[in-house]
């Protein structure tokens, strides 16, 4: 069945309203092969692409003496994402495990560079080495100190956008795996997207539905777990939501949207803003809240997130290899102010770096999204470690990048006609097909007043004419009879 049946479908059993009647729905929504929205979940019909945008760093020598660093956005750089899900099994508890699979392809046409343009960072490997030493014996700084000038590290690197992306050599990252085999998840090569790319965020296990509609999409284990153990509190362990590809249908308002990011290590809730319209199709807009990153001072249930630092930024560390690495919104957006000023060349603003989903209610289906995070470094001085030089304290950016889908194509007309366009001209009709139906009931009553009028008539006239025939029949005899004589020259005189 091709997408145009499916979506018909769907429209016919959803009426194309928001809050339509879930159980006239509920069997061509739900994740099951029988279903009609199957194949849209197990393929969803939106192309995805990644954009890198990198902070090129202008000062490193100034910064190495302790000035303030200088930063210029490079990009973006964008890469078609492919997905596919594989090892899908269903098992006997209403729920489906499933891998998906990602793979990236650069698109030159539309990044602002190439992948072979140089952009100069901090050097992630020296700097997150020297911050785990920091509370070790000098010996073993200075020690570490040797072996950084032997292998020729320095505190910024200067590398191309395809070698930090999808990993490069480096001795430092040979040496470290020789002697400490689990330290990093990489094996040979390092890059910030290396382990993204031809691989898998972990087995998601979802409800489908089925036998409990209200449960539809929801993450019931990630890689066997129901919860992780990054954090330092329950809640924050939570595995909340979706696998973050679609949501429930009939949605509200008052819905929200959670799921579950193998890349964040935790699960994320946005709420509603507003309604929308996305190419004429009705949608609901989700956006962050301003407490998503919050520290555990601003907003205290986020307190199993910490150790924090200014809110507006998480603490990744304890899921990204013990490095200081933050997660937030680009620029440090609804962050606390005193971080974007401490690096020059940031200019955060909610257009362009506040993260949306636009989700088409009925479906729960996304029709146009753009989630955007930014990853940055801690880097300071390290007393005894000479290649972090007189660095003053600084949370650096070193790139943020936007996942951006939008339903586009025949896929995107299909979804307007059968899903906008019919409902609308079924609304109509039904009001077109009720008058109809008032005429054709009114056609007989009309004939049959019309014709009692008729036969009324008909015989009022009947009676009238015999009345008037009577009549002349009468003064016709009168005038027959014979008058007296003096009667009939009287009137002629006359």
């Amino acid at each position: 069945m091709g997408l145009r049946s499916r979506l018909l479908l769907l429209a016919c059993a959803g009426g194309g309203r928001v809050g339509g009647d879930p159980p006239a729905m509920s069997p061509n929504v739900r994740i099951d092969p029988s279903s009609l929205s199957f194949d849209m979940w197990k393929q969803i019909p939106v192309p995805f692409y990644l954009s890198v945008y990198f902070f090129h760093v202008l000062n490193p020598n100034e910064v190495l003496q302790g000035g303030k660093p200088q930063v210029q956005e490079r990009g973006p750089y964008v890469y078609r994402e492919f997905r596919h899900k594989s090892n899908i099994t269903f098992n006997d508890n209403d729920t489906v495990s499933f891998l998906e699979y990602r793979s990236f392809q650069f698109q030159p046409h539309k990044s602002r560079g190439l992948e072979s343009d140089y952009i100069v960072i901090p050097n992630i490997l020296v700097m997150s080495a020297a911050m785990m030493m920091e509370d070790r014996p000098m010996s073993l700084k200075l020690m570490m100190t040797l072996a950084f000038t032997t292998l020729g590290e320095r505190a910024f690197m200067n590398r191309t956008v395809g070698e930090i992306m999808w990993g490069y050599e480096d001795p430092l990252m040979n040496l470290i795996n020789k002697y400490f085999p689990n330290m990093f998840p990489f094996k040979g090569k390092f890059g910030l997207f290396a382990e993204l790319n031809n691989s898998n965020s972990g087995l998601f296990t979802v409800f489908t539905g089925v036998k409990d509609f209200s449960r539809i999409h929801l993450v019931d284990k990630w890689n066997g777990l129901s919860k992780v153990s990054f954090w330092h509190s329950d809640q924050c362990n939570m595995i909340n939501g979706t696998a973050g590809q679609m949501w429930a249908p009939f949605m509200s308002p008052e819905s929200s949207l959670e799921f579950y990011s193998p890349e964040a290590c935790r699960s994320m809730k946005l709420v509603y803003k507003e309604a929308a319209l996305f190419e004429g199709i009705p949608t609901y807009r989700f956006v962050a809240p301003s407490t998503l990153f919050a520290n555990g001072s601003v907003y205290p249930p986020n307190e199993g997130f910490c150790p924090c630092r200014e809110s507006g930024i998480q603490n990744v560390s304890t899921c990204r290899f013990s490095a200081p690495l933050f997660l937030s919104h680009p620029h440090f957006y609804n962050a606390d102010p005193v971080l974007a000023e401490a690096v020059a060349g940031l200019h955060p603003n909610p257009e362009e770096h506040a993260l949306f989903l636009d989700i088409h209610p009925v479906t729960g289906i996304p029709m146009n999204c753009s989630v955007k995070l930014q990853l940055s470094l801690y880097m300071k001085a390290v007393r005894g470690i000479g290649q972090t030089g007189s660095i003053q304290p600084v949370v650096l950016p070193l790139l943020w990048f936007g996942e951006s889908g939008a339903m586009e194509g025949k896929t995107l007309q299909s979804f307007y006609s059968q899903l906008v366009l019919l409902p609308k001209v079924l609304h109509y009709a039904q009001y077109v097909l009720l008058a109809l139906g008032c005429v054709l009931l009114l056609v007989p009553i009309v004939y049959q007043i019309r014709s009692q009028e008729k036969c009324y008539l008909f015989w009022s006239g009947s009676k009238k004419g015999s009345k008037d025939k009577e009549a002349t029949q009468a003064y016709s005899e009168t005038l027959m009879t014979s008058a007296p004589k003096g009667t009939v020259l009287h009137e002629a005189r006359l």
